[in-house]
C-alpha cells in the first residue's frame, strides 16, 4: 500500500535533485528546510543567492545545502542557451532564448533537459501553462507519446488498514481527449498508479454501462478500452462502465457479473477534464480523500505544477512523488 516511507526509500537509494522555480517563496523555503532534513532529496532553487538566504532567514528556515542558481549571474548561460537553441529548433534566436532564460520557469526547466536536475516542481506562483509550455518545448515527450497528460492519486485510511489508493486521470489538462489519446492517458496512468502501490484495475468511465446508454460518447470510451486491452493485455481494463458499476460488487453483480473490473476498479479513466475534475474533487471533498497531484504524465522527465493556493506540506509531498518518478 501507498506510503510517503515507500517513496522515501526509492529515493534513498538513488537520491535525486529538484528545481523550484520560485526560490524565495516562503512555502518553497520550509519544504526545502524539510527536504533537507533528509538526506534523500536536494532542493535546487531559482533566484537571486541573497534574496533567498535572507527570505530563508526571516522565515527561520535552514535551507543550508540547498543549491541556488541565479539566471542573471548563471556561468553556464552560454552553454544553456547554445543547448536551447538547439532544441526550439531554429524557432528561436539566440538572443530570444537568452532573455527566455532570463525567467525562472524556462531557466528551471533547463537545467532539468540539461541533466543537471532529475526533476521540476514549479506553479507556487507561475500559472499551469506556464510550467506546462516550458516543459513540452525543451524537455518534450516520451518517444512515441503524443500528448501530455495528468493524473491525482487519491489516498485515505482504509477501513480494513492501510490506505486507499486511487487513480484518476486526465483531470487536468486534455480538455476532450480522443479515443487513442484516451489510451495514452490509461498507459501512462497505468505505469503511475504501480509506482503508488496500485495494481490497476482500469475503468473506462461514461454515463452507460456496456451499453445501457447510447450515443457518440459512450462509442468512445468503449471504443477507447478496447484500444487499451490491446495495447495493455497484461492490466485488467474495461468499458465502457458507469461509476457505480465501477466501484459497487453489488452494482457490478447486476450490471456487468461477467467482469473482472466492475466493482473492484482503482484506475479511472475520465470521457473529459469536466468530467475529471468534477470527479476528483468530488472525491477529495466529499470522499475524505487525500489528492496528489496533477502529476505530469508523458514527459522525458518529471515535471510537475503546483496549486497557487497551496501549503508548505503540498510542496513537500508533491516534491517527493515527483523526484520519485525520476
Amino acid at each position: 500500500m501507498f506510503g510517503f516511507g515507500t517513496l522515501i526509500d526509492i529515493l534513498k537509494k538513488s537520491p535525486k535533485k529538484i528545481v523550484f522555480t520560485e526560490g524565495t517563496d516562503p512555502r518553497i523555503l520550509e519544504a526545502s528546510a524539510r527536504l533537507l532534513s533528509g538526506t534523500f532529496l536536494t532542493p535546487i532553487l531559482i533566484g537571486k543567492e541573497e534574496e533567498i538566504r535572507v527570505a530563508a532567514e526571516d522565515a527561520g528556515f535552514n535551507i543550508r545545502g540547498a543549491e541556488i542558481y541565479d539566471p542573471e549571474n548563471y556561468e553556464k548561460m552560454d552553454a544553456m542557451v547554445e543547448k536551447m537553441v538547439e532544441l526550439r529548433k531554429g524557432k528561436m534566436t539566440p538572443d530570444e532564448c537568452r532573455a527566455m532564460l532570463r525567467k525562472g520557469n524556462y531557466f528551471g526547466t533547463m537545467l532539468v533537459a540539461m541533466g543537471i536536475a532529475d526533476a521540476l516542481l514549479g506553479g507556487a506562483t507561475y500559472s499551469t501553462a506556464d510550467t506546462v509550455r516550458p516543459a513540452l518545448q525543451l524537455v518534450k515527450t516520451k518517444p512515441g507519446n503524443s500528448i501530455v497528460s495528468s493524473c491525482f492519486i487519491l489516498v485515505r485510511p482504509s477501513a480494513t488498514g492501510g490506505n486507499m489508493v486511487l487513480a484518476m486521470a486526465d483531470c487536468a489538462i486534455n480538455i476532450n481527449p480522443s479515443e487513442d489519446e484516451l489510451v495514452e492517458i490509461a498507459s501512462e496512468t497505468v505505469k503511475c498508479a504501480q509506482i503508488f502501490g496500485v495494481d490497476p484495475k482500469v475503468a473506462f468511465l461514461s454515463y452507460s454501462t456496456f451499453g445501457s446508454g447510447k450515443g457518440p460518447d459512450v462509442d468512445k470510451m468503449r471504443n477507447a478500452a478496447e484500444k487499451a486491452k490491446a495495447a495493455m493485455p497484461d492490466v485488467p481494463i474495461e468499458g465502457e462502465l458507469q461509476f457505480d458499476a465501477a466501484v459497487s460488487p453489488r452494482v457490478a453483480e447486476t450490471k456487468c457479473p461477467d467482469s473482472k473490473v466492475a466493482g473492484y476498479a482503482n484506475t479511472f479513466i475520465f470521457p473529459d477534464i469536466n468530467a475529471g475534475n468534477i470527479g476528483y474533487k468530488i472525491a477529495q471533498r466529499l470522499g475524505s480523500f487525500e489528492a496528489y497531484g496533477p502529476i505530469l504524465l508523458g514527459l522525458n522527465a518529471p515535471i510537475n505544477d503546483l496549486s497557487r493556493g497551496c501549503n508548505a506540506q503540498e510542496v513537500y509531498s508533491m516534491a517527493i512523488i515527483t523526484a520519485a518518478l525520476a
